[in-house]
């Protein structure tokens, strides 16, 4: 795979609309301290070439990562800024204070992504929603989606919206694969990112890991960005330090074998390493 965007879209009225390119990888910011530690790793992300950058209002950094994209001055329109909508949203008018914070902090006066971290209260879903194509028809967001949506989520979703989702933002890795409700998205033209593509660093000692990437002459890190790519997803990987943030986008150049894919196909366990609202009501 050699291309290095996918272009996502959304289903309304049986036609796509709002399309928009997203660069395949992706620097997360979940965890990184806001301050100093998240500036430096998007400005070390943007130096590594890098043009996309995965916040949320969840993590108090949505500051930090615009300061760092204002101070490096490359062309806004170049970077890609994904942001989030946190689940205490319950009306329209919610998210509309919701996100005129994220976009003050962020500084931006369009942000390119804007997605429902997590379903909400069932009983808000709708009004969010609604709250949240309201946003994309005035264009102050490119295109909207969400994340951590199970498929009983979209399928609610998908029976009031008049704009479809383009994206499911979803933790996967090779032990948590989540089949089905891949393929579920897919068949309805939402695009995926992978979060906690590294297992959050549980995994990356697996001695089978190991075998393959020492077999590819990459890191095991490497291959776990490369594997998502080879699933056709964004990938958001983390990381503060500037080694690790310029390895994780070192992936272009080579692909998996056959025999790691296959095999790698073979290591579901159901691994999560964090909250799975997907299992949410």
């Amino acid at each position: 795979m050699t291309a290095r965007s996918v272009r996502i879209a959304h289903e309304a009225r049986g036609a796509r609309v709002h399309e928009i390119d997203v660069p395949l990888v992706g620097l997360g910011v979940y965890q990184s301290r806001p301050g100093r530690a998240t500036r430096q790793a998007v400005a070390w992300a943007l130096e590594a070439g890098y043009r996309h950058i995965d916040t949320a209002a969840l993590y108090r950094n949505e500051a930090d990562v615009g300061a760092a994209i204002r101070e490096s001055a490359l062309p806004r329109a170049g970077i890609h800024v994904t942001t989030k909508l946190w689940i205490d949203a319950r009306t329209e008018e919610d998210v509309r204070r919701a996100f005129e914070k994220s976009r003050r902090a962020l500084g931006l006066e369009q942000v390119d992504l804007y997605l429902v971290h997590a379903p909400v209260a069932p009983g808000a879903r709708r009004a969010v929603w609604r709250g949240m194509e309201r946003l994309l028809g005035e264009g102050a967001v490119r295109a909207i989606g969400v994340s951590n949506f199970g498929e009983r989520h979209l399928t609610e979703l998908f029976e009031s919206a008049e704009v479809g989702p383009s994206m499911n933002q979803l933790e996967l890795h090779p032990w948590l694969q989540r089949r089905s409700l891949v393929d579920f998205c897919r068949a309805r033209g939402i695009a995926i990112t992978a979060y906690s593509p590294l297992t959050k660093g549980r995994r990356l000692g697996d001695a089978r890991l190991a075998a393959i990437a020492a077999r590819h002459g990459r890191s095991p890190a490497q291959v776990l960005v490369r594997w998502a790519l080879e699933q056709g997803w964004v990938v958001i990987p983390k990381s503060v330090r500037q080694e690790r943030v310029r390895e994780n986008a070192a992936v272009a150049d080579f692909t998996l074998d056959e025999a790691a894919l296959a095999e790698m196909s073979g290591w579901e366990e159901g691994l999560v390493t964090g909250w799975d609202p997907v299992s949410q009501p």
